[in-house]
């Protein structure tokens, strides 16, 4: 089932609105290779788009790269190695400063627990904004969709992202959960285990839990507070 699309105003993504994901793709590479990345966090998303690239024989032509906060789940990066060794990839691990973690080592609780706002910012957001500084990339690939939250439901398929100076391009922005579950079914594709024990959207190990029966499949991100993003995908900076 199709979701409500934000109101297009590029020609080009409207072009694109009706396009299967693999499309999409093939056009993006099109358009920005050899400048042409993508992000990815290993979630179930990430590693349908990873499949679909190296199958079409694309995936040479994007740079993959993952953002290594120091936090993610052991499952999530040995979802890393299944996949580039089943796909013969290579993803990046782009890391925060060290002296993040020598400061949050001097604190009597850590900045997740004290300020989790401050913490995806220096551990998710200036990472990324610095490595795509140190490379002439003109555009990268997600893999959100406009069903997880509302930030998310008014992202194009593309469109500029003035955050981090980018062409911003969302191949699955209009695919649903079971989708997404189907193509892995389907096409044996690697994912991580966490999502068999009802971790629907996986994040940093501090801030992620399971899901219950009939919570939103991004419940369990921030539980407890009113964060729902970590501040990449918002539609204006914060």
């Amino acid at each position: 089932m199709r979701n409500v699309t934000p109101q297009i105003h590029d020609p080009v993504s409207a072009s694109l609105e009706n396009k299967t994901p693999q499309e999409i793709l093939t056009w993006a590479v099109s358009a920005y290779r050899p400048r042409l990345a993508m992000a990815t966090a290993f979630g179930a998303e990430g590693c349908v788009l990873i499949a679909m690239l190296a199958e079409q024989g694309l995936a040479a032509d994007v740079h993959l790269f993952n953002l290594n906060t120091g936090y993610q789940f052991p499952e999530t990066l040995e979802t890393r190695d299944w996949l580039q060794k089943k796909y013969g990839v290579q993803v990046h691990l782009v890391s925060p400063d060290s002296a993040i973690d020598a400061a949050e080592a001097e604190s009597e609780q850590p900045l997740y627990g004290r300020d989790p706002d401050r913490c995806c910012h220096l551990r998710k957001v200036v990472p990324l904004r610095d490595y795509l500084a140190q490379h002439d990339f003109a555009a990268w690939i997600t893999a959100i969709r406009r069903d997880q939250t509302p930030d998310r439901a008014q992202q194009p398929i593309v469109g500029p992202d003035a955050r981090f100076g980018l062409v911003k391009i969302n191949p699955l922005a209009n695919w649903s959960k079971r989708d997404v579950w189907e193509y892995i079914s389907r096409n044996d594709v690697p994912y991580n285990p966490l999502a068999d024990r009802g971790y629907t959207s996986i994040g940093c190990w501090p801030c992620t839990r399971a899901v219950g029966a009939g919570e939103n499949e991004r419940a369990g991100r921030w539980a407890g507070s009113a964060k729902t993003e970590c501040g990449l995908h918002v539609v204006t900076p914060r």
